[in-house]
């Protein structure tokens, strides 16, 4: 189904973080931006279609006007809205938001730091752009924030505070299907298991509470009203967003799950771990049940590699890119 292409690669290799991989299409211009955390560095790569043209970039973790800061980078995500694409950085000291292609930082936010030192970590992780102008990140308190993105400029504002779940956020992610009919349009997961599926709005309104079994859920995403959940066990859950019913539990991987991403417009979904494996599963709405039922479609074996980032690169699902930790590459595969 998929063959592998050449490989990209990346100045520094990539750290061991949920979902270390973002890719943002830039159609107009036939090119793909591609992001990998190593530490408190960002390596950004440019390549275009033709494969023979790739430049490179690297961003530092700041600290507000700082130069450059020691703390860990703990995601980097593109935020595509409406208006404008946003490059969000979180790190243990705040959340620097960038202009797309990383040349301008446009907005700081500082994270509330104790004064003295304490045993639980301070740090920011899941990213979500949410519909016409809205950013979600979470945080190691388990607060998620919602800043208020204008169509243009740095007057970036944070808008709102949730306040549902007791452990660190570990991921979020907003509805991607386009369907404008789904009530829910983010949900929010954490290092329990804990899902919140939220309606957004100027107040965003908390439709339900998916219990954790006390494992982390690692890697999350929002599909025609469905919450897709990777964990720790290695284990994807489809639920039900709004009701919170369980459609279907899939024994996937021996290890950790560590990314998950949704092809869009076909309901391809991929789902890498630290077991070597990248699977593809193809999502199904049953119309007769209206339940979505999940089938097994492609395997691959990145041997010896610890994969921490996964992500279809179009929103068929024709091609996907892979990366590991310690690898200075981003592996690409493409349907055959």
């Amino acid at each position: 189904m998929y063959h592998k292409e050449k490989s990209i690669q990346i100045k520094s290799s990539a750290s061991a973080l949920y979902n270390n991989l973002s890719i943002l299409r830039i159609a107009p211009r036939c090119l793909t931006y591609f992001t990998v955390v190593h530490a408190n560095v960002v390596n950004m790569v440019s390549a275009s279609w033709d494969g023979l043209n790739y430049s490179h970039r690297q961003l530092q973790s700041k600290e507000g006007n700082v130069a450059t800061s020691s703390s860990l980078i703990m995601q980097a995500a593109w935020c595509v809205l409406p208006s404008r694409d946003l490059l969000v950085l979180t790190s243990q000291k705040g959340i620097q938001m960038y202009e797309s292609d990383g040349s301008i930082m446009v907005y700081w936010h500082a994270l509330d730091t104790p004064e003295t030192p304490t045993a639980k970590a301070v740090f920011a992780r899941g990213i979500a752009a949410v519909r016409e102008k809205y950013i979600c990140v979470g945080v190691s308190s388990g607060s998620v924030l919602v800043f208020d993105v204008p169509s243009k400029g740095s007057n970036i504002t944070l808008s709102e505070v949730l306040e549902e779940h007791k452990e660190a956020i570990t991921d979020m992610a907003s509805e991607c299907s386009g369907n404008l009919e789904c009530i829910a349009d983010l949900v929010s997961a954490d290092d329990s298991g804990r899902l919140c599926v939220w309606k957004s709005g100027e107040d965003f309104q908390l439709l339900n509470k998916i219990p954790g079994f006390d494992t982390s859920c690692s890697s999350v995403k929002l599909w025609k009203g469905t919450v897709i959940a990777g964990y720790g066990t290695g284990q994807i859950r489809l639920y039900e967003g709004v009701t919170g019913i369980l459609h279907a539990e899939v024994n996937a991987h021996a290890r950790w799950i560590y990314s998950l991403d949704i092809a869009p417009f076909t309901g391809l979904l991929i789902s890498a771990a630290e077991d070597s494996w990248v699977r593809v599963w193809h999502l199904s709405l049953a119309a007769e049940t209206n339940s979505v039922e999940i089938e097994h479609m492609y395997n691959e074996c990145v041997t010896d590699t610890q994969i921490c980032g996964a992500k279809f690169c179009d929103g068929d699902g024709y091609a996907f890119a892979v990366t590991g930790y310690d690898l200075s590459e981003i592996i690409r595969y493409t349907q055959a």
